[in-house]
């Protein structure tokens, strides 16, 4: 017994001390740790950080969303390495939840760029490439990525002139190139264009994008050679990293309202412009006052009021929902990401629902083969019938809404049949849909893989697919007093091929560097549409579902087909990490043009110099941490015309002859013209980037000029050629500008630092020529010496008063003027007022715009303040002029004052409609300045995010527009204000919505 004791008592001894030692030696049970990695001054999540455990050959990468994963035991250390970011290293403990957070490195010259084709190190780019701040692509709630760059990029204008849900912005890089084509810059996302695939910014989920980087002078741009001359926006999308799978929640929730209220004006304040109105232009109001319609007096009479504005709109919601799945081995990585956004609309009908899906792919079947994919899916759902806040505006507080079997009255003041009821189309149910589907994919072979003595030499082929096709049903009946019925179906679709050959080739030796890129591609683009419509129905239960029951029929449909090929080759070369020279030249041929000019050349060159690793600069490291000098010249181009314009074209009509319907050809009205060229642009560009005192502030400064000549112009003809114009070659217009970008890390401390960045950027516009013949263009507003886009109007001098009138002053000044009208100043000093008194008041575009910027950060508490500003730019203001004979009858907004005899006010007409018989356009400056957004985020500690199951939690509250700074009279100096009644590039005044304002709370999480 006691000897069996002894045994078992060695054996659990000699098991312990095995134990012991085992765990003395390292060699103890191995566990997941997870966790997150940020940027430690931005809170930003870093991807792509190499998490490895010391001493092993385990390690993995942070996938999209900084998340990680990896194996390793109490007692090991993890070493955390980053381009861009200072190593750290972490002690492994009882914890299984790891927060990281990544100090940015001094030598933030090594970090890679996507320049377009490939990317370089910052240290050895010689262009002006932009990249947007990554905490400006998250935590914002926000459409597309458009709106989260506004403001946040010098001499990078993007403007907002509408809030629709799902209406995209404007957008425009260094100021516009040209008189009359598209100055919109070329979007490519994962090195397959966005653009002109009629695809849209909107298709791109922003819980997608890892980076974007915006490429601006000539030398930058020229690799795009026609589709560069507006700038270029390359975005890439996030990619799967090896390691365990990471499934990461980003989700917010918020409310919306106007971002400033235009308020109406108040019943009694209504009455009082209706018996101003009535005695200055001698008319009865209804039944002798005080309102002016009959539908008006009912309510009148009884008390009834109704707020038009509170009728047509609403508590606007926002939310978005997105699931990402990332993960992979070493020769296999993936990325899916599922998304919906939605958004109900501030006035009632404008809703917006998108759902996307994405998978990106990369595998490597063997160590010279690389293939992968980055495929989306996009469906956009606009569908309903939308109130108008345009004639909501002008709505009297005692116009009729229903009827009285609870129908909506068509003329809410009737007899006044000029403004209907503004909620009437929301009777309707139109559909509107649009989609996306791409498939984009890649094969790369490193053929240095395959025989050492060709090591640089790759081989990578590109190939895209998208299919967009759009739709629109409508149909308005008897909901809308249309008692015939009216129904349209519109289909049109396009389907774009790209296909793209790169070589590139990369060698050092000695302290020489080279590499070495060539492409040749093709692109094809087929797109056509067709529209039904159908009129007279016997009821409305099918709408649209049936239009063959219509009595007439229309059909419609168009098609064309577009193709272009290019070549480009590009040479960059360094010595020394000193100096560098890039040369580019880029051959382009599009269909769009005739015969004769097919395809353009696009050179450019430029330099660096890395002046601070020069030996002379020795004794300055401690001051200077970064300073180069660069310089860049180039061409770029812009086809701007659609297909088959350069070709005299024919249309059939029918013709009666011998009682007999017989085709008949003629001639459309635009002349061919085979010798049309590209529209080239020519710039110049210099800058220097610099970093001072351990980085703590660095930035870049930049001037630039550009001169586009050969411009596509639409030139009109006299009619006795027997055309109305023609596409020509004409006119030069110069862009001169500075862009600036500071970033400071004014405070850095273990538990708090301050960082601050600034952007301002300054563009001059101006016409050199027209055409040809050294002379202003009038119609189309075209000054030489003047920007594209000018005010060009009367000055207003005050208001007639009637002691003026009565005096005879404005007799051989302005022989119709009357009390209370605008009075004009004659600035020719001929006596009379007529066109010889019209001057170029201002511009439309800004002539400085600026962005700043703070974070500050508190141990896991995080607060971001943006703030933008618009200086110089002018607008005519609609509230102000409105329709002349409308401002006795409309509810305008409350702060617009009117003349009357006595205010005697020396700045608002009266109510006559012939207090502007000028058509004078009432311009005023739309500069601002916004507090455009903040987001204060709090980033839970692993050890709680560990309890309740997760590796990371980020919990955030933004708001965005939360105030403006202006002295614009309307919604919004960004905001598109349409007269009623009219169109602007196809879009009428139903389509008036105000900017908007919203406060959102968001969570992203990570398991």
């Amino acid at each position: 017994m006691l000897k069996q004791i002894t045994k078992n008592y060695y054996k659990a001894f000699s098991m312990l001390l095995c134990a012991m030692l085992c765990l003395a030696s390292g060699i103890a049970q191995e566990t997941a740790r997870k966790g997150v990695v940020r940027d430690a001054v931005t809170s930003s999540e870093l991807a792509g950080v190499t998490v490895a455990v010391r001493g092993t050959s385990n390690s993995t990468q942070t996938d999209a969303s900084g998340a990680f994963s990896i194996s390793a035991s109490r007692g090991q250390v993890l070493v955390f390495t980053f381009v861009g970011y200072e190593p750290h290293t972490f002690t492994i403990g009882q914890s299984t939840n790891l927060d990281v957070n990544l100090q940015p490195s001094d030598n933030v010259l090594e970090e890679l760029v996507v320049v377009g084709y490939g990317s370089q190190r910052r240290s050895d780019i010689t262009g002006s490439v932009a990249s947007v701040p990554k905490e400006r692509l998250s935590k914002l709630p926000v459409t597309n990525v458009m709106q989260a760059i506004q403001g946040a990029v010098s001499n990078v204008n993007i403007t907002q002139a509408s809030s629709i849900p799902g209406d995209n912005p404007s957008t425009q890089v260094r100021g516009l190139n040209s008189m009359s084509a598209n100055a919109s810059p070329y979007i490519v996302v994962d090195g397959i264009p966005l653009s002109r695939t009629d695809g849209s910014i909107n298709d791109i989920n922003p819980n997608d994008i890892e980076s974007v980087e915006i490429l601006k002078d000539p030398s930058a741009v020229a690799i795009y050679g026609v589709n560069g001359s507006n700038g270029v926006i390359l975005i890439t999308t996030k990619r799967g990293a090896s390691g365990t799978p990471q499934i990461r929640y980003s989700g917010y929730a918020g409310v919306e309202e106007p971002s400033h209220m235009l308020d109406p004006v108040s019943p009694e304040e209504l009455l009082a412009r209706y018996a101003e109105y009535a005695r200055i232009t001698n008319t009865s109001l209804f039944n002798g006052g005080p309102v002016r319609n009959e539908y008006e007096w009912d309510n009148y009479q009884n008390g009834v009021t109704t707020d038009w504005l509170d009728a047509v709109m609403q508590t606007g919601t926002i939310q978005n929902h997105n699931v990402g799945l990332s993960g992979g081995s070493e020769n296999a990585k993936y990325y899916v990401s599922v998304d919906y956004f939605g958004q109900k609309g501030i006035v009632k009908g404008f809703d917006y629902k998108r759902y996307s899906f994405r998978t990106n792919t990369d595998f490597n079947p063997t160590t010279y083969l690389t293939v992968g994919t980055s495929a989306f899916i996009a469906a956009h759902n606009r569908d309903g019938g939308r109130a108008n806040l345009t004639q909501a505006l002008a709505m009297s507080p005692y116009a009729r809404m229903y009827e009285d079997d609870g129908t909506l009255t068509r003329w809410p003041m009737y007899s006044e049949q000029l403004w209907e009821n503004p909620l009437l189309h929301t009777t309707t149910d139109p559909e509107r849909r649009e989609f996306n589907m791409s498939l984009n994919g890649y094969a790369e072979m490193n053929f240095g893989n395959i025989w050492e003595p060709l090591s640089g030499l790759k081989y990578r082929f590109n190939g895209g697919y998208s299919y967009v096709p759009k739709r629109t049903n409508e149909y308005q009946g008897l909901s809308v007093y249309n008692a015939n019925g009216w129904g349209r179906i519109h289909n049109a679709e396009s389907q774009t091929y790209t296909v793209e050959n790169i070589l590139t080739y990369e060698k050092s030796f000695g302290l020489h560097r080279f590499d070495f890129t060539g492409l040749y591609a093709a692109r094809s683009k087929y797109w056509q549409q067709s529209e039904a419509i159908g009129e007279v129905f016997p009821n409305d239960v099918l709408e649209w579902g049936n239009l063959g029951t219509a009595s007439t029929q229309k059909v419609t449909s168009s098609a064309d087909l577009y193709r272009s090929v290019s070549q480009m080759a590009r040479l960059n070369y360094g010595y020394d990490s000193r100096y560098m020279l890039t040369f580019t030249v880029r051959r382009d041929g599009a269909s769009v043009f005739g015969p004769n000019n097919k395809y353009g050349v696009f050179p450019s060159a430029a330099a660096a110099w890395n002046i601070h690793n020069e030996s002379f600069m020795a004794n300055t490291k401690d001051i200077i941490d970064n300073l180069k000098l660069r310089v860049s010249y180039g061409v770029s181009g812009n086809e701007a015309i659609t297909p088959y314009q350069t070709r005299s074209l024919m249309d059939s009509n029918p013709l009666g002859m011998g009682g007999l319907s017989s085709a008949a050809l003629r001639y459309r009205h635009r002349m061919g013209n085979d010798d049309l060229r590209w529209e080239k642009t020519a710039g110049f560009n210099t800058g220097v980037d610099f970093g001072l005192w351990g980085n703590r502030l660095s930035g870049t400064i930049e001037f630039y000029k550009t001169n586009t000549q050969d411009m596509l112009i639409l030139q009109r003809l006299p009619r006795l050629t027997g055309f109305a114009d023609v596409w020509s070659n004409l006119g030069k217009v110069e862009n001169t500008g500075i862009d600036v970008t500071l970033n400071s890390r004014n405070i850095v401390k273990d538990d708090f630092s301050w960082s601050t960045a600034v952007v301002f950027s300054h563009n001059k516009n101006r016409i050199i020529d027209i055409y040809g013949d050294g002379r202003d263009d009038l119609g189309n507003r075209w000054f030489i010496g003047h920007p594209v886009g000018v005010i060009y109007d009367y000055t207003q001098a005050g208001i007639w008063q009637e002691e003026e009138i009565a005096a005879g002053l404005h007799r051989g000044w302005d022989e119709q003027a009357e009390a209370g009208a605008v009075k004009l100043a004659d600035l020719s000093g001929d006596g009379i007022i007529n066109d010889d008194d019209r001057r170029i008041l201002g511009q439309t575009a800004p002539k400085w715009t600026g962005g700043l910027t703070n974070t500050f950060t508190y141990r896991d508490f995080s607060l971001n303040i943006f703030i933008q500003t618009v200086q110089g730019a002018m607008r005519n203001n609609v509230q102000i002029g409105g329709a002349a004979d409308e401002l006795g009858r409309r509810s305008a907004p409350a702060d617009l004052g009117y003349w009357t005899p006595d205010n005697k006010s020396n700045e608002w007409r009266s109510l006559s409609n012939r207090s502007n018989v000028y058509g004078y356009g009432f311009p005023k400056s739309a500069s601002f300045t916004r507090l455009k957004d903040v987001t204060l985020s709090y980033n839970l500690p692993s050890n709680t995010a560990s309890r309740i199951g997760v590796s990371g939690v980020t919990l955030y509250a933004s708001g965005r527009n939360l105030y403006t700074w202006t002295s614009w009279l309307g919604w919004d100096p960004e905001s598109r204000d349409i007269p009623r009644g009219h169109t602007q590039d196809n879009v009428g005044d139903n389509t008036n919505y105000p900017m908007v304002r919203n406060y959102v709370f968001g969570v992203n999480l990570t398991f």
